[in-house]
């Protein structure tokens, strides 16, 4: 059974207008949130999201939520467990079989540091919600680096036509409708092409310093 190509998202997403201001692309929205023009609230964006026909598509497409995403990672994570050394394959496998192609040129992001081990196990999880990745990337600055926070925000381009994944189905009734998630289940290369430094709005006597990291996905 050959796989189906999700809808792009982006294309019926923007234009898109927040705190009176339009923006033309997720780059551009992005940008206006990391240098404090445009105060990132996800719940305003998931609102966007949720009103949307085309991501109504994606999440309608998918069967799995939070619950087995956790679980999957989890068991891909595992080095030791003997016991059940084949469990990563077969849920890989399974999920590979609800699994879609992302359409080019979707913006995807996420927060902090790539971990190391993506590109052998070829899964991460993104959202395409950038308040949502701002938000938890300040977050994760305060965490590491108390006296010197460096927020690290990624942005994703779908650069390839075998890029696999599914959107992950939140309760909308709780935070996690904010987390707008996309896992990404198999890709060929995943390439950083552009890395910037952006100067970010000073809290109290601390400037905050802003690592914009751009990947191309294939």
């Amino acid at each position: 059974m050959s796989k189906l190509t999700l809808p792009l998202l982006d294309s019926s997403l923007y234009p898109q207008s927040l705190q009176q201001q339009t923006f033309t692309n997720p780059q551009a929205l992005l940008m206006a949130m990391l240098t404090a023009d445009i105060t990132p609230d996800a719940n305003a964006f998931t609102r966007q999201l949720l009103a949307n026909n085309t991501y109504q598509d994606w999440i309608n497409s998918s069967v799995f939520g939070r619950y087995l995403q956790c679980n999957f990672t989890a068991f891909s994570q595992q080095t030791e467990d003997s016991f059940n050394s084949d469990m990563p394959s077969l849920f890989r496998q399974e999920l590979m079989r609800h699994a879609q192609y992302l359409p080019l040129e979707q913006i995807l992001f996420f927060a902090g540091d790539l971990p190391k081990s993506v590109r052998q196990t070829k899964t991460l999880t993104t959202t395409v919600n950038p308040a949502t990745a701002v938000i938890n990337a300040q977050k994760l600055s305060r965490k590491v680096r108390m006296n010197n926070p460096i927020t690290i925000i990624n942005q994703i381009v779908v650069k390839g036509k075998h890029v696999l994944g599914f959107p992950i189905r939140h309760n909308k009734r709780t935070s996690e409708r904010l987390r707008n998630e996309m896992l990404i289940l198999d890709f060929q290369d995943l390439r950083l092409v552009n890395e910037m430094n952006i100067k970010g709005k000073k809290r109290s006597n601390i400037e905050e310093s802003i690592l914009l990291r751009s990947y191309e996905l294939r």
